[in-house]
């Protein structure tokens, strides 16, 4: 049986989070203007902290705030403070580190080569084991970010140029990456050999730029070249005469492309393309797929927003169901309010959600939601749906049950706290969700919907540790840390 004792209103906790997303510039006068844009349509993958790098030919500059992109990049006099002609950004969500100003990306550091600004979308699982050999053999660490430890590797490199350097220092690398840096004259993007999380190379104006998602190119006007290959470097360098080069890399040993399945299910914008696939077409595919696996009777096809939303237009469609909007969402909203009292954090799905009772009353209700991680939102959501009136409610999940954690940058509790890891069955979930019925859609259902066939079990095409336990890489930090030491060597903490 689930056990909510230590906090059974711990929505926020509910939920799967990404670390964060990255762009950058190279020769534009408004660098900084459109990185701030860029950001803005990459906040869902990020919503802690924001920063900004850029370099006005002779100095760097650096803006970094804790919120929203918009809560402080709207301002001119904010974006006057960081000028030039090439910038990079990133929005963060902390998997790894304290949510706190000495942590906020990109990251900067004066080298013998000059100075270069770092920012990562991902986790390295090997990340903590470099860092305590850095500090053994005298580095000095200011964050507790993995991301700093890429620097302190390109800084110990043997090779002369910049470029060089970052190539050798992502050799030492285990685990997932989508990287950008910025020198005094290049713009440099990199993904993992597994190319487990996101990179897109685009232009404006001629000018190249680097982006987590092609959303991030739409909001500016920008073209999308191509996706970032795995296991590849890219390089945009302004030559002296202006000219600016491109070249690529690929020093690690070729491996097949391995995108991480969740951002299709749930972290990637709807209207951006994932490695040439439409997020909101495979989406919907998946409620196709679904409602194929698991027809029921029922009155209305009911999303559960914002996530469940093109899942549900395509189980309505499959199944003939009329789809509606059972469930609003309330968008001025950010992480449930934190009261002292139980009573009053009980509040906290009807403060992001209200039940649309003229929709629901009466009816059977399909309740499709993307995905279900420790199911405490699912149980207050049913709550909801039957306290406005709904005759049966039955729950159908867009992707499989989630029965393993991640570590290469999705938030996810420990496995024993994974609501499939509760209990002994299906029946079990489903009562403690309180639900009529309980569905999740199978792994093959999921690899149709995205790539057009089902999983390769000896081959598997996308990274789908989270619902199968096969892990792509090696998890050396975690398999070589004691169960009671920390997941950081910081000794000092910081009001946040």
């Amino acid at each position: 049986m689930t056990d909510l004792s230590k906090d059974p209103f711990d929505l926020d906790g509910d939920t799967l989070h990404e670390e964060c997303g990255v762009f950058g510039i190279l020769g534009h006068p408004d660098a900084a203007t459109l990185t701030a844009l860029g950001l803005h349509a990459l906040q869902h993958r990020g919503q802690e902290a924001a920063g900004i790098v850029s370099f006005d030919g002779k100095q760097f500059h650096s803006e970094r705030q804790m919120g929203l992109v918009g809560d402080h990049f709207t301002d001119p006099a904010t974006v006057a403070r960081i000028p030039g002609h090439m910038a990079m950004g990133h929005v963060r969500y902390s998997t790894t580190g304290e949510t706190i100003l000495r942590n906020v990306q990109p990251l900067f550091a004066e080298l013998e080569v000059g100075g270069i600004a770092i920012a990562h979308n991902g986790n390295f699982t090997n990340g903590l084991t470099l860092r305590r050999s850095l500090i053994a053999q005298g580095a000095i660490c200011q964050s507790t970010s993995d991301t700093e430890v890429v620097l302190h590797l390109i800084a110990r490199s043997q090779k002369t140029a910049s470029s060089d350097r970052f190539v050798d220092a992502l050799g030492h690398l285990e685990g997932a990456f989508s990287l950008v840096a910025l020198t005094r004259t290049k713009l440099i993007g990199a993904r993992d050999p597994n190319g487990i999380r996101p990179l897109v190379l685009g232009e404006l104006d001629g000018k190249p730029i680097f982006a987590s998602e092609t959303c991030a190119l739409d909001i500016i006007g920008a073209k999308f070249v191509r996706d970032v290959e795995n296991g590849e470097v890219v390089i945009c360098e302004i030559q002296a005469n202006g000219r600016i080069t491109i070249d690529s890399l690929k020093p690690f040993a070729p491996k097949p492309e391995r995108m991480c399945l969740f951002e299709y299910v749930y972290f990637a914008r709807p209207d951006s393309l994932v490695a040439g696939r439409s997020v909101y077409g495979a989406r919907k595919r998946m409620g196709i797929n679904l409602a194929k696996e698991a027809p029921v009777d029922a009155d209305v096809v009911v999303p559960v927003p914002d996530g469940g939303t093109p899942a549900a237009i395509g189980y309505a469609q499959q199944s003939g169901i009329p789809f509606e909007l059972g469930i609003i969402r309330n968008h001025y909203v950010g992480r449930t309010f934190i009261e002292p009292t139980q009573s009053i954090r009980a509040f906290g799905v009807k403060l992001k959600h209200s039940a649309n009772q003229a929709e629901i009353a009466g009816k059977r209700v399909v309740l499709i939601d993307d995905s279900i991680v420790r199911g405490t939102t699912s149980v207050k959501i049913v709550q909801m749906i039957r306290e406005a009136g709904a005759r049966e409610v039955h729950i159908r999940v867009a992707s499989p049950m989630i029965t393993h954690s991640d570590y290469y940058g999705i938030d996810t509790p420990d496995p024993e706290n994974l609501l499939a890891n509760q209990h002994a069955d299906l029946a079990s979930m489903c009562r403690f969700i309180g639900a009529d019925s309980l569905r999740f859609l199978s792994i093959d259902g999921l690899y149709q919907a995205v790539g057009g066939e089902k999983r390769n079990d000896l081959n598997p095409q996308f990274t789908d540790h989270y619902f199968t336990g096969d892990y792509p890489t090696p998890l050396t930090d975690l398999n070589g840390r004691k169960k009671n030491e920390p997941k950081t060597l910081s000794l000092m903490r910081e009001a946040s």
